[in-house]
Parts: C-alpha cells; sequence; structure tokens
C-alpha cells in the first residue's frame, strides 16, 4: 500500500470544552498527520482525548488554539469526508445489513438527490461491499439475525459505502471475543489493502495497532499530547501469525512503556 501526501495535518492543537472556570482542556499542542493511503493508530490512557480528536477532526468540534487542516485548507466544520465505526454498531433493528449500509447515502451530497434514480444502483453496491466482507447470504438480515462479528461488519461497510476520504475507527472491535476481533483484523486489513483506504484507528489494543497500522501515536493522559511517535516496520500483508514474533511483541512492549507514562 503506497503512503501519500498528507491528507490531515493537525499542528499544535489544543481543543477545550465549555468556558471560563468551566472550561477542561481535552488535548494540549497536539500535533499529528495522516497521509493518503496511511493507516494510523492512536492509542492512550482513558481519558487522554483520542475521542475528542477525532470530533476534531471530523469537525464537530472547534480548534482552541493550532492549525487543523484537509488537504491544506482548514476544518471549520462538520466534514462528509469521513466514514464513522464505533464500539457499538448501532445498527437500525428495522433494517436489513443492506439497508442499514445505504443509510449515510441517503443523508449525504450528492448520493441523497440522486437516491431515487439510483437506488438500485445503491443497493447493488451495497451487497457487494456486504459480501466482500464475508456476508453473503445474510445481506438481507435483519440485525438481530446476526452475530457480534457480523453487526460490526455491517457498521464497517455503512461507513466505508459513501467512498470517505477517511475511515474514522473509534474502538470498533473492543466488545468482540478474541477470536472474532482477530477475524475483523484481517477484515479490515483486505479493504485496506484493496481499496486504498486512508484510516484512523483509535483503539486501547496495543496488539491491534501494530497488526494494522503503518504508525501508531501514542497519546499522554489529559490533556493529550503525543509522546510518542512509532512507525510499524512489519512487511505487508501481515497474517495473525505476525503476533506471536518476537519483533511484533518489542514494539507491542516498546508502546506499553509509554502508557500512563507522561
Amino acid at each position: 500500500m503506497k503512503i501519500g501526501a498528507p491528507l490531515v495535518e493537525l499542528k499544535n492543537v489544543s481543543m477545550v470544552y465549555g468556558s471560563g472556570q468551566n472550561a477542561v482542556k481535552a488535548v494540549d499542542d497536539l500535533t499529528l498527520t495522516l497521509h493518503k493511503g496511511e493507516f494510523i493508530a492512536v492509542v492512550g490512557p482513558s481519558g487522554c482525548g483520542k475521542s475528542s480528536m477525532m470530533k476534531l477532526i471530523s469537525g464537530l468540534m472547534p480548534v482552541a488554539s493550532g492549525s487543523l487542516t484537509l488537504e491544506g485548507k482548514p476544518i471549520s466544520g462538520p466534514i462528509n469526508k469521513v466514514g464513522m465505526a464505533f464500539q457499538a454498531s448501532n445498527l437500525l433493528p428495522w433494517r436489513t445489513a443492506t439497508d442499514n449500509v445505504l443509510l449515510p447515502l441517503e443523508i449525504v451530497q450528492p448520493h441523497r438527490s440522486q437516491m431515487g434514480s439510483k437506488r438500485e444502483e445503491y443497493r447493488d453496491k451495497a451487497r457487494a461491499l456486504l459480501e466482500s466482507v464475508g456476508l453473503k447470504g445474510f445481506t438481507e438480515k435483519f440485525p438481530w439475525q446476526l452475530s457480534g462479528g457480523m453487526q460490526q461488519r455491517t457498521s464497517i461497510c455503512r461507513a466505508l459505502i459513501h467512498e470517505p476520504e477517511i475511515l474514522m475507527l473509534d474502538e470498533p472491535f473492543g466488545a468482540l471475543d478474541a477470536f472474532t476481533r482477530e477475524e475483523l483484523w484481517c477484515i479490515m486489513r483486505d479493504l485496506h489493502a484493496q481499496k486504498g483506504i486512508t484510516a484512523l484507528l483509535v483503539t486501547h489494543d496495543l496488539r491491534e495497532a501494530v497488526f494494522l497500522c503503518d504508525t501508531v501515536y501514542v497519546m499522554s493522559d489529559r490533556p493529550g499530547k503525543i509522546v510518542k511517535i512509532q512507525k510499524v516496520d512489519l512487511p505487508r500483508p501481515r497474517d495473525i501469525e505476525v503476533t506471536y514474533t518476537q519483533h511484533f511483541q518489542e514494539l507491542v512492549q516498546e508502546l506499553r512503556s509509554h502508557i500512563g507514562r507522561h
């Protein structure tokens, strides 16, 4: 996977919740670059501002100070070039997997205005995406008919259907059992390779970060700032067996040594 030019750049960014005496600084002096085609992870102790950083990048929260740009242009409000997947799949129970995946196309322009004329084309695209992550035969099932892992695959497809420039993953595999989690890692690995996805993963799982990512950023306690940038020099494609190698374990230990130390 070739990594391209900078897509998102945060330079000395601070963000604050509230105002005046009640103001709480969530992140401080945050500097981070996400390149096109790159898969990065952000790790750190609970409450360090990882999710706040995602809100900044998606334009849901303003920058208090510093510079935040997308393709060199300031992010000053919500952007539709982002796809999001969370720990809870948040699928609508009355919709099939296909109809859940279609949801962003009903909201994001220009797809919203084209939904009437292109609905069948969009449905075919949603089914193909679901089948690409192993859900052939389940595209018309409702969430209650799907396992937790299947629901999360559907959620990831929903985040990708409108072909966002950035896929943001907020603890997407945290609620799954170990075997299913590793299965989803491989699904995500393949999607990244096949589609050239630019992705940002927030996780507490250091093994997950090292397995999936090109670069791992470690954040300090709140207010969060970057205290370690770890390049992952494991060749791609990676299979689960690499997690048992000495070098993989050394990378995990190096990251762990910085968690909560600052």
